[in-house]
């Protein structure tokens, strides 16, 4: 059951009435594009058999599966999220899967109690941008670490450095002018992109050891037309749309732009561009 209050309780909104259901929605879409950073995370994150995971926005279980699969059935994952349709997904892909070693846990993490020093591991495929407070966060989620435990995550690069969402975010901008400001730093995809920022705030929860690799995946897209719908339905060119709300033409406008730009993109073959994903391993000392 959903705790009764959050720290995070615009993002649990969101993510329980927008984000979750269009991305459970779009039917695996977002993790088939984003599949290579399960292995490079995988690789960061090291794993072993037996050994104890907490995974941190594990959405539809796309990274909890390959977790679940390396700890084995002597080992077992805590999935928790904040949103009850991307959990649900995730109950699908696991029973698929036939995983027994896993337990999802919809609650916000940021302030949920979890068992003092249970886990070996804390991981996270791009859930933890969208914490209210990173420093707090981080600090409760160390005392869920065993002492030598560690910590590692992935977590978006700037817009600039991923060109699947620049290409369309470029084409929305032009049509309905800029986002309204947000405070710097607003939790968001990209909110943990300064790897200097993500130092300050692990270590003044008291990680150590930190250190940041900075990966380029290429994200392979489906088809041009059907990019170009996904792009009006979840990631920063939505999140404009949905701000500005533009009337259907004005929307039909963009969708079709976004089309004939991915379709250039794929004259080639299959539309591949660039992204920077930062990958983030600390340790709690002892």
């Amino acid at each position: 059951m959903p705790e009764p209050a959050s720290a995070n309780a615009a993002q649990r909104d969101y993510w329980n009435t927008v984000a979750g259901p269009r991305w459970v929605g779009l039917e695996g879409v977002v993790e088939r594009r984003v599949q290579a950073v399960n292995d490079l995370l995988l690789r960061s994150c090291g794993a072993q058999p037996g050994e104890q995971a907490l995974e941190i926005g594990c959405g539809t279980g796309a990274f909890t599966v390959p977790l679940a699969e390396v700890v084995g059935a002597r080992g077992k994952v805590v999935g928790a999220d904040i949103s009850t349709a991307m959990l649900a997904g995730a109950q699908r892909r696991l029973a698929a899967a036939g995983l027994r070693n896993v337990q999802l846990v919809e609650t916000d993490a940021q302030t949920h109690k979890f068992e003092p020093g249970a886990f070996d591991l804390i991981a996270s495929r791009f859930g933890v941008m969208f914490f209210a407070d990173p420093a707090a966060a981080f600090a409760n989620l160390i005392n869920a670490t065993r002492p030598g435990g560690r910590l590692a995550f992935a977590c978006w690069g700037r817009l600039d450095e991923n060109e699947h969402w620049l290409l369309p975010s470029r084409i929305a901008l032009r049509h309905l002018g800029p986002p309204q400001p947000t405070p710097p730093r607003s939790p968001g995809p990209m909110a943990f992109a300064d790897p200097d920022y993500v130092r300050e705030f692990l270590s003044a929860a008291g990680f150590a050891g930190i250190a940041i690799e900075r990966a380029h995946p290429d994200m392979v897209l489906a088809g041009a037309e059907e990019e170009a719908g996904h792009a009006l339905v979840i990631g920063p060119t939505a999140r404009l749309i949905d701000e500005k709300q533009p009337d259907s033409a004005t929307r039909e406008n963009i969708r079709a732009e976004i089309a004939q730009a991915l379709a250039a993109a794929a004259a080639s073959g299959p539309i591949r561009l660039p992204s920077t994903v930062l990958l983030v391993t600390a340790r709690r000392p002892g």
